[in-house]
């Protein structure tokens, strides 16, 4: 519903809120010299109001400038409603001049804006650039943008062409009595000015952008009278006369002449023409004084012009004759005729009772005044002076200073109670609160340009160390203590009251002719005038209005009115009877949570208990004259109740042209315009809220007096009782809350914690919703009323108020600003359903705020319940109260369904979104939680949200899902395996469980995974290990050992040996390195060990049959590790091998031989993994490692040839090397099994040669193969054969022995052998050819190698140096022959002999 308005206006300061304004100072040096006696002239301001600020696309809408001025100086300033603009203020010093009350003039042409300033002795010129022309873009849409003061410092203001030394007044000690300027059609700047000797000095200045020279012109009463008499004597003439002294100017442009009126002393208005230097009209203005006698004869000291022109009106002038007790205001209109003679039709008088008048203005239609009474309160008014017969003055509400005293409760701290007075945005500036400090530090330092909290942290220093200082005793009560802080900080408090009350000095009005725009200059800040709502008239009226009022546009019905005004009177009666303790204690109930009814009543009480001036017996009598009480009631409730059906803001595009949507985005944007739409919103919740404290006093009065005062009877009481009570404390609260939230001050927030809050905000999907200010505002301090105009209200606001109808360029200030205001308040009104001001907090960190008005609003408001606690969750969470957090997001899910900010957060694009919009919001906070990191709270919520998804099992699985994650993370694994084997889908199950595997073996969490029993999940479980082991580095993850440990707690210790074999087979294949080997080692030993555990018929393994490989994940189905298509399995069947325990036997073995060679010999690491055991033997010989390569040699049974050849190629190398060989030597000697018995005198050549012997003893081989290798090899290198050689072999192998040296032609050799071979036949010495029986009859048959020897014979003949050992050799071999013989003959004899004995 609109709000009503009423004719009243209220006044709201727009001070801004910085430590002091600066001014850039620009000092002007005239060359004159300051005139005898010192004059001094009063402070003056005025204002300027830019041709099209009141048209919406224009770059200065809303802008005007303003300036005051003081002895020698000039301060002008120029404000934006609509943005900041940017170096705006400059003070103009003019030295040894004083500026002339009214002797400052702007004037606007197409291109610039120029500035026109009169002193006592000089005229000057500004010349400023038009913001039209200041920027290079039609569309501006900054923020903040530059002034047309920017450059004012470049300008040479001493230029002669723009300034000018007035002629004539040098000596004059007289003051002038006004002055007044402006720009000509042509261009050139007039400034006339009242001559202290009587008459009007006009000087003028060339056009700025043309050459020309100063001219001056007079104007007295002799250029009228000279046309009649011409001759007449000067003195006849009068001319100089007192009476010529002007106290007033004003010029109005007309038809190319300039027509200046002068008000003067005598009473007499007067129209000079400039262009003819006559005056062509003279008026006296007593004659539209009514009983004027005695008033001729006084000089008028205090009268004033105004001039006014519309094209309704044409030009108007109001004259204020200013008589003691009878000051008039006169509304004249000047009316011309064809033969250039004019005349003055009065239209109006006005009569005012106040004393003195410090300005006043003329608009078209209405004549507005400011006054200061005795007391030197200031005092506005204005009024209709075409439709106004009665002659009544229309208030203004200004703004009262603050009060004297500050109420300091019993359990407040004086130093924050009087801090949160001073620096409240309503109270002081901060100009006044610095001078304050200035004086109270007795000037002891200069304080500087602080920022509010600086300043407000210097305040309190200052004052803390003033009470300091004061104290003399070392001990003294709390009590004592607290009342001298009250002292010291009262004193302070008061310095600052008069420097404020110094600074709220009334210096001028102005009104804008455009928008309607009415502003109070005051000495140190500007303060706007809004038109008051209707309700809020009625309670601030003073009596004798209300007593005047028979109407009231908050009712029809005439009846309704008369009753409201009567209930109004009485509502001003008990505002008057509760004192200032029982409003405090009423204010401390509200913050306290208190009921307002209770309250009431305490109130109520004592005002029963000290009613001295009969105040209810009036009260009473007025009541009674109340027809319909109730009705009276409804109508106030309901002009003050802001509820709402919807939530404000259009939902249509606000304008089609982008020109017009950009200029409405900055309309009302400037911190100006923030601070007086907050300050109005706040003062009128203030208002509003003492109304409805008077209100429920009063119905808490009805149901005491009941029938005596109510016409109506019980029905009434009863509707009273059960709903006017209500609702009125229902408004009460809500009004003390928006009283409260806008004088609460927004928190600066750090960069980092808005970064953090974005993130949860994103997470939340909020952070597109709503703006952040991520900066400091340019308001200092800022409230968060102001915080969320900006941010997101005004733009809440500006659509509401554009969408529903055609934009209007013209921007009307009363209409615009009252709906914004009103506006603004339904957005904070908490009843309503919309939720934009506590989710702006929300956004924009303001936490603690939030939280303050979440407890206010608590036990009495039923809307937006669920959102509430969903904000004040953040707040907790924030805090770093998580358990409170959760409580608060479970209590809001209650409450998803029913309200627009909870459904707007579960609003989802996702078309498989989840089912239920509980189900959404619980994601939304699991989200958030996960954000914050509050695995604990997810969990929970988590746990409570399964509960709402029954019959959803994509729902259910995604939550345990969650609870799985958030307890693996915080290693709670058994919980962590709960969950996941409570998983409804198995796709997700599936992942949980690998990854479970997984992060419990990056953690070494092995017994864990090994003991969870795995129900139904032992499969999976077994091949995401086994894909897992598959996969990775065999070195960096130990997926392998855990498999292995796997299958040993279940005591498949098959299972477990394959698995180690394959990784151990892998390492072979993969790491070659010695690490590998030795962990391959291992893991065929594990494997061993395993199938020793089971029956030997179990004990075996199967392995992919060579050619065939595991298949690795992300391997190619078609092409094998080179690339090429493999060849198809026989018969569609995987070709298995079947490994039993000796083959793993035999792999470990090789194994370690591989590990033993990499651990002598590290290069060799990379070839030996690979290597085959005929291969490896090879290797390890050339290393030196005979025990290694003959125990591998055995276990495959290869021949270990090759072994003894490479031992004896070693011992040739020793024997026949240095001692470098030596050295050598004992190195690969050092890693063999050497013979215990040893000499100090042993080499490696001896030990080398003892290695071999035990060799060839400790292995024997088939008919003496590894003498007969080794021997080959001595030979073969020309070595000569050791003793101990020759002796073993022949015990092995003579006739073997002989061959060889034949071979190698040793022919001596040869002989000598077969010498003592023959004789060891014989028997002399056959043990040492191992020949157990010699020849003897009863002995086996015996032979010798006859081949050999014949050949050796053969040898021996056909040398004639051998000849004697042929000879030698020969009869050995008789004598052979001839033994054998015998032997044979007594073989043959005692078989005779025995076989006859038979027979």
């Amino acid at each position: 519903m609109a709000a009503v308005l009423e004719r009243s206006f209220v006044e709201f300061c727009g001070f801004e809120r910085e430590a002091e304004r600066r001014f850039r100072e620009v000092t002007v040096n005239p060359g004159v010299s300051a005139p005898p006696g010192g004059l001094k002239y009063a402070d003056s301001a005025g204002a300027f109001h830019y041709e099209e600020n009141g048209k919406l696309l224009s770059v200065t809408s809303n802008r005007f400038i303003h300036w005051s001025t003081s002895a020698d100086s000039v301060q002008l300033v120029e404000q934006s409603l609509d943005t900041n603009l940017l170096n705006n203020s400059v003070r103009l010093k003019f030295s040894r001049c004083s500026v002339l009350p009214g002797g400052v003039s702007i004037q606007e042409t197409l291109n610039n804006i120029i500035i026109l300033i009169c002193t006592n002795q000089s005229v000057h010129r500004l010349v400023l650039p038009h913001p039209a022309c200041m920027y290079r873009s039609e569309l501006v849409t900054e923020r903040h943008m530059q002034s047309i003061f920017t450059d004012v410092m470049k300008l040479d203001l001493q230029d002669p062409a723009h300034c000018a030394v007035i002629p004539g007044w040098a000596g004059h000690t007289a003051s002038p009595g006004a002055a007044t300027a402006w720009i000509s059609f042509h261009g050139d700047a007039h400034f006339a000015l009242a001559s202290p000797a009587g008459g009007i000095t006009v000087v003028t200045l060339p056009p700025h952008d043309a050459h020309g020279s100063v001219s001056v012109v007079e104007l007295k009463r002799s250029s009228v009278m000279r046309r009649i008499s011409g001759w007449m004597p000067t003195a006849i003439r009068g001319e100089q006369s007192p009476a010529d002294l002007v106290l007033s100017l004003a010029v109005r442009e007309l038809e190319e002449d300039s027509f200046i009126f002068a008000l003067g002393q005598d009473h007499r208005l007067r129209m000079w023409s400039l262009t003819d230097q006559t005056c062509l009209l003279e008026a006296d203005m007593l004659e539209y004084m009514p009983a004027c006698k005695g008033v001729r004869r006084l000089s008028g000291q205090g009268h004033s012009l105004r001039l006014a022109f519309s094209s309704r009106t044409g030009l108007c002038l109001c004259v204020y004759l200013a008589v003691p007790q009878r000051g008039q205001f006169i509304v004249l209109q000047l009316v011309g005729t064809d033969n250039n003679r004019y005349s003055l039709e009065h239209i109006s008088s006005l009569f005012s009772t106040q004393e003195t008048l410090v300005d006043f203005t003329l608009t078209p239609s209405d004549v507005w005044a400011l006054w200061v009474d005795e007391s030197n309160n200031t005092v506005v008014k204005y009024i209709n002076f075409e439709h106004n017969t009665a002659g009544q003055w229309n208030q203004v509400f200004v703004q009262p200073p603050p009060e004297e005293e500050v109420p300091v409760g019993v359990d407040l701290d004086p130093r924050e109670t009087y801090l949160e007075v001073l620096f409240s945005p309503l109270r002081f500036t901060a100009s006044a609160i610095v001078k304050a400090l200035q004086i109270f530090r007795r000037g002891s330092e200069r304080v500087l340009d602080l920022s509010w909290e600086n300043l407000k942290k210097e305040v309190t220093q200052a004052v803390e160390s003033e009470l300091q200082s004061s104290v003399t005793e070392f001990e003294f009560s709390q009590e004592e203590y607290r009342q001298l802080q009250i002292e010291f900080w009262s004193r302070f408090y008061s310095c600052c009251l008069q420097y404020q009350e110094v600074e709220s000095s009334p210096l001028g009005l102005t009104v804008s002719h455009h928008t309607g725009m009415v502003c109070l200059l005051r000495k140190g800040f500007v303060s706007f005038l809004l038109p008051c709502f209707a309700v809020d008239h009625l309670y601030l009226s003073c009596d004798e209005y209300l007593l005047f009022e028979e109407e009231t546009p908050v009712a029809d019905d005439p009846e309704v009115a008369r009753d409201v005004l009567q209930l109004v009177q009485s509502l001003r009666l008990i505002s008057d009877a509760v004192s200032a303790e029982m409003a405090y204690e009423m204010e401390k109930a509200l913050e306290y949570l208190q009921t307002p009814e209770r309250a009431a009543e305490l109130v109520l009480e004592n005002m029963l208990c000290n009613d001295n001036d009969n105040t209810i017996v009036d009260i009473q009598n007025k009541l009674q004259d109340v027809r319909n009480p109730t009705a009276a009631m409804m109508v106030l409730l309901r002009e003050m109740d802001l509820e709402t059906d919807s939530e404000l803001g259009g939902d249509g595009p606000v304008a089609a042209d982008l020109t017009v949507r950009m200029s409405l985005s900055q309309l009302y944007s400037s911190s100006c315009a923030v601070s007086v739409v907050c300050q109005a919103v706040c003062h009128t919740a203030m208002t509003r809220a003492r109304f409805c404290r008077d209100l429920l006093i009063l119905q808490k009065l009805y149901l005491r007096f009941g029938d005596n005062v109510f016409l109506g009877g019980g029905g009434q009481l009863l509707h009273l009782q059960q709903d006017l009570i209500p609702r009125t404390s229902h408004l009460l609260s809500s009004y003390h809350l928006l009283k409260h939230v806008s004088q609460s001050l927004a928190s600066s927030v750090p960069m980092d914690t808005i970064d953090v809050n974005l993130q949860h905000l994103t997470a939340l999907e909020l952070s597109d919703t709503l703006s952040v200010t991520s900066g400091r505002s340019a308001l200092n301090p800022q409230t968060v009323v102001e915080l969320f105009y900006q941010t997101v209200g005004r733009r809440l606001i500006v659509s509401q108020m554009f969408s529903q109808q055609q934009c209007d360029s013209l921007l009307h200030w009363t209409q615009l600003i009252s709906n914004v205001v009103q506006l603004l308040s339904q957005l904070l009104w908490p009843s309503n359903p919309g939720f934009q001001f506590p989710e702006c907090l929300m956004v924009n960190c303001q936490f603690s705020q939030l939280q303050e008005y979440a407890r206010l609003i608590g036990p009495w408001c039923q809307v937006n319940i669920g959102s509430c606690r969903f904000v004040l969750a953040q707040c907790y969470l924030a805090n770093g109260e998580s358990q409170k957090a959760l409580q608060c997001f479970q209590e809001a899910a209650m409450e998803v369904e029913r309200e627009g900010f909870l459904m707007k957060l579960t609003a989802s694009e996702d078309e498989e979104a989840a089912s239920s919009p509980r189900l959404q919001y619980y994601n939304k906070v699991l989200r958030l939680l996960e954000d914050v990191g509050l695995p604990e709270l997810v969990i929970q919520l988590a746990s409570l949200a399964i509960t709402e998804a029954v019959g959803d099992a994509h729902s259910q699985a995604a939550l345990w899902t969650r609870i799985f994650k958030h307890h693996l993370d915080l290693r709670h694994n058994s919980e962590a395996y709960e969950a996941l084997t409570q998983n409804p889908d198995s796709s997700m199950q599936l992942d949980c469980l690998r990854q479970l595997v997984v992060v419990l073996c990056e953690r070494s969490q092995l017994q864990d995974l090994v003991q969870f029993p795995y129900v139904n999940l032992h499969d999976e479980v077994v091949s995401i290990i086994e894909s897992r082991a598959r996969g990775l580095d065999l070195l960096m993850h130990n997926y392998y050992e855990l498999l292995y440990a796997f299958h040993i707690a279940r005591h498949n210790y098959r299972k477990a040996g394959t698995i180690m074999f394959e990784f151990g087979m892998r390492l072979g294949r993969e790491v070659r390195t010695r690490l590998g080997l030795q962990k391959q080692v291992n893991c065929y030993l594990a494997a061993l060990n395993c199938l020793r555990l089971i029956r030997p018929e179990y004990a075996w393994i199967v392995q992919p049959a060579s050619g065939s490989t595991y298949e690795r994940p992300g391997a190619s189905p078609k092409r094998n590790a080179d690339g090429e298509f493999p060849a198809e399995p026989a018969a569609g069947r995987r070709q298995v091998d079947i490994l039993e325990l000796s083959d793993l036997e035999k792999e470990y073995f090789l194994s370690r031989a591989r590990l033993t060679l990499a651990q002598h010999h590290p290069p060799s690491a990379a070839i030996a993994g690979s290597a085959s055991a005929p291969e490896l033997v090879l290797l390890l010989v050339q290393t030196g490692l005979f025990d290694s390569a003959l125990a591998l040699s055995r276990t495959f049974k290869l021949d270990l040839s090759p072994v003894f050849d490479a031992l004896t190629f070693k011992c040739i190398q020793l024997q026949f090397g240095g001692e470098e060989s030596q050295n050598e030597g004992w190195s690969w000697l050092a890693a063999n099994q050497l013979s215990v018995v040893n000499t100090k005198e042993s080499s490696a050549t001896d030990e080398a040669w003892r290695l071999l012997a035990s060799y060839l003893d400790r292995y024997p081989s088939t008919n003496g193969q590894h003498h007969r290798h080794v021997i080959h090899k001595l030979l073969l290198h020309g070595v000569p054969l050791p003793d101990w050689l020759l002796q073993s072999y022949k015990r092995v192998d003579a006739p073997s022995l002989l061959r060889l040296l034949l071979n190698f032609d040793l022919l001596e050799a040869a002989a000598e052998l077969v010498l003592e071979y023959v004789d060891a036949v014989l028997g002399r010495g056959h043990q040492y050819f191992g020949i157990e029986r010699p020849l003897s009859a009863t002995s086996p048959p015996a032979w010798l190698p006859y081949t050999a020897i014949d050949q050796l014979l053969l040898a021996l003949s056909k040398t004639q140096t051998h000849s004697s050992l042929h000879s030698k050799l020969q009869d050995k071999l008789d004598e052979y022959h001839s033994a054998v013989r015998q032997m044979t003959e007594r073989r043959l004899a005692a078989q005779r002999h025995l076989a006859a004995e038979i027979s």
